[in-house]
């Protein structure tokens, strides 16, 4: 990444959000609409009725209660979406693994980003972030926006997390990006641990400072030291940013298919909305 490299203002023409009708869902389904809302975007509901092969042989009435509550799910974020004044597709699915017809739909509509939940209604509360979340962020072509219960998708300050990696590279890219549709500023954040140096940490935010602020884009840098996941998210918390944009691996990062153990992290403990960018 080169201070000379330009960067487009970030898509956003075509937005999926996935909902199950739980509340875990429902701050997905309200910033996305809010998202589309402010950019024009055309909004596709994905709803999918999660059933086993078993119970399509053998349980025909519990897969009609779960096809009906998919579509009572994609129905109300349509209506919500309308409401809106929102263009808003339902695409209503049956299968064992929900993730799949999320990424599906973003590969046919070619989406610009799939904004999510932590969790959805059958996933275990204690654990940080659900199993759909994590295998749609493992296999989606696009950025993924996973939305907390009280997160928003504004983005007038964000925090993009870099260890001078590829990964960490193409997220900067993304927030430079997203910092020039939105107008928004840039906090550049590294952290000191496994076998990255202060100096080197204050290389990469130096790094992404010049290329960021040569797009004219407003950035400040922070660098931290000890655990990278609670050290990032307590930099999100002091800097009061909108938004973390992390990139799926960092230096370490060995399958294209898996998370970094720091973004895994980050998305499940974070209080705002995390950006994970592919």
């Amino acid at each position: 990444m080169a201070a000379s490299e330009t960067f487009p203002v970030a898509k956003m023409d075509k937005l999926i959000v996935a909902s199950d009708g739980s509340k875990c869902s429902e701050s997905a389904v309200r910033e996305a609409v809010e998202l589309a809302k402010r950019y024009g975007s055309k909004l596709f509901a994905v709803c999918t009725a999660q059933v086993t092969l078993g119970q399509l042989e053998y349980a025909a009435y519990a897969v009609s209660e779960l096809d009906k509550a998919a579509r009572q799910a994609c129905e109300s974020v349509k209506a919500r979406a309308e409401a809106e004044g929102v263009d808003c597709d339902m695409v209503i699915h049956e299968g064992e693994e929900p993730y799949q017809h999320i990424v599906g739909e973003a590969e046919n509509q070619q989406a610009d980003a799939i904004i999510v939940g932590r969790r959805g209604r059958r996933e275990i509360m204690k654990l940080l972030m659900g199993s759909v979340t994590h295998l749609v962020i493992g296999h989606a072509p696009c950025k993924v926006l996973v939305v907390p219960k009280l997160g928003k998708l504004t983005a007038q300050r964000l925090l993009v997390a870099t260890d001078g990696s590829e990964f960490s590279d193409k997220a900067v890219s993304e927030a430079i990006s997203l910092a020039k549709r939105t107008g928004g500023s840039l906090i550049a954040c590294s952290i000191a641990h496994h076998g990255i140096d202060e100096g080197m940490a204050n290389d990469y935010v130096n790094k992404v400072k010049d290329v960021a602020s040569a797009a004219g884009i407003n950035v400040e840098t922070t660098i931290g030291q000890g655990n990278a996941c609670l050290e990032i998210i307590a930099a999100a918390k002091e800097q009061k940013v909108d938004m973390i944009i992390v990139g799926t691996h960092g230096r370490t990062g060995i399958s294209r298919l898996m998370m970094g153990s720091i973004a895994e992290r980050v998305v499940g403990m974070a209080d705002r909305t995390v950006m994970v960018v592919r």
